[in-house]
C-alpha cells in the first residue's frame, strides 16, 4: 500500500474514532442531564444526592396495607421519565402504590417518549407489545413531552372505532390506548396529569383530556387544575421535585402516592358496583 493511501487510511480511521467518541460522550452526557437513552442509569447518581431521594423515603420502609381493593390485581402504568422516575432512582407513585396495596405493577415507562405515535417506544408501540394477558386497571400519563415536543393536538373524535383514530394527534393517541385497552383487556382506564408547571401546550392537553373524559368516561386524575393538590410551600417543592416536571421520591411518597391511591381505589370501588 502506498504512502498516500495509507496516510487517507489512517485518516478515516482518526474520524471514525473522533465521531465514536463523540457519540459516546453525547450519550453519556443526555443520559446523566436527562436521563434519555443506553446510559440512563448515569441520571440516578445524578439525582442520589437530593435531600427528596435521602434513605428515608426508600420503597424498602413502605408497608404494606391490609384489606385493599387492589390487593393482587394487575395493574399497568403506561407513561414516559414521570410514570418511569427518572430524578426518583427508578421509583415512583406506581412503586409504592403497588407496595401499600400489595398489587402486582407492570411499569411500561420510557423517558422521553410521547403519546403520539411517532416512533418504535411511543405508548402505543410499547402498548400493543405489553406481555401482559389479564390487565385489570391501566393508568396512563399524559406525556409532558408532547406538549415539550409541541405534537399537535387534534380533535375528539366522532368514532369509538379503534381503526378511525389518528394516532399522530395527543387527542387520536389517547383515544387509541382508551380503546386498545377496553378491547384487549376491558378493563378501566385512568389517566393522570402532573401538576401545574409553566406549559400553556400542556395546560391545552389538559383541557383536551377533560373533553376525552367526558367521551369515553374514563377516570382522570386532574394534579394540573387541583389547587388544592398544588398548594405546597416553596420548601417542600424543594423537598419534592427535582425540577418543575420531575419529582423526587418524598414527592411522590408524600405528595403524589396519597392522592393519586385515593382516586384509583375509588374509581375501582365504583367500577365493580357498576358491574
Amino acid at each position: 500500500m502506498s504512502k498516500a493511501k495509507l496516510s487517507k487510511t489512517k485518516k478515516i480511521i482518526i474520524v471514525a474514532v473522533c465521531v465514536l467518541v463523540f457519540l459516546v460522550l453525547w450519550f453519556m452526557f443526555v443520559g446523566y442531564q436527562w436521563s434519555w437513552g443506553p446510559f440512563v442509569k448515569l441520571h440516578d447518581y445524578k439525582v442520589s444526592s437530593l435531600e427528596g431521594n435521602s434513605q428515608q423515603y426508600s420503597l424498602d420502609y413502605v408497608e404494606t396495607q391490609d384489606g385493599s381493593i387492589l390487593k393482587d390485581k394487575n395493574i399497568i402504568f403506561l407513561g414516559s421519565s414521570v410514570t418511569y422516575g427518572s430524578a426518583s432512582k427508578g421509583v415512583t407513585f406506581a412503586d409504592y402504590i403497588g407496595k401499600r396495596n400489595g398489587c402486582n405493577v407492570i411499569k411500561e415507562a420510557v423517558s422521553g417518549t410521547t403519546l403520539v405515535d411517532e416512533g418504535i417506544n411511543s405508548y402505543i408501540s410499547r402498548l400493543r407489545k405489553l406481555d401482559c394477558s389479564n390487565a385489570q386497571l391501566l393508568v396512563c400519563q399524559l406525556s409532558t413531552n408532547d406538549a415539550t415536543q409541541k405534537k399537535e393536538l387534534g380533535e375528539v373524535s366522532d368514532s369509538m372505532n379503534i381503526e378511525d383514530f389518528d394516532t399522530h394527534t395527543v387527542a387520536g393517541a389517547v383515544e387509541y390506548i382508551i380503546a386498545f385497552s377496553k378491547e384487549k383487556w376491558n378493563c378501566p382506564v385512568i389517566f393522570y396529569t402532573n401538576p401545574k408547571y409553566d406549559s400553556d401546550n400542556y395546560g391545552k392537553m389538559v383541557d383536551l383530556l377533560n373533553d376525552i373524559q367526558k367521551k369515553w368516561d374514563i377516570g382522570v386524575i386532574d394534579l394540573w387544575n387541583n389547587a388544592e393538590f398544588n398548594n405546597i410551600t416553596e420548601q417542600q417543592r424543594t423537598l419534592y421535585m427535582a425540577d418543575e416536571i420531575h419529582p423526587t421520591q418524598a414527592g411522590y411518597l408524600e405528595w403524589w402516592t396519597p392522592s393519586m391511591e385515593k382516586y384509583i381505589i375509588n374509581f375501582m370501588e365504583h367500577s365493580n358496583e357498576s358491574n
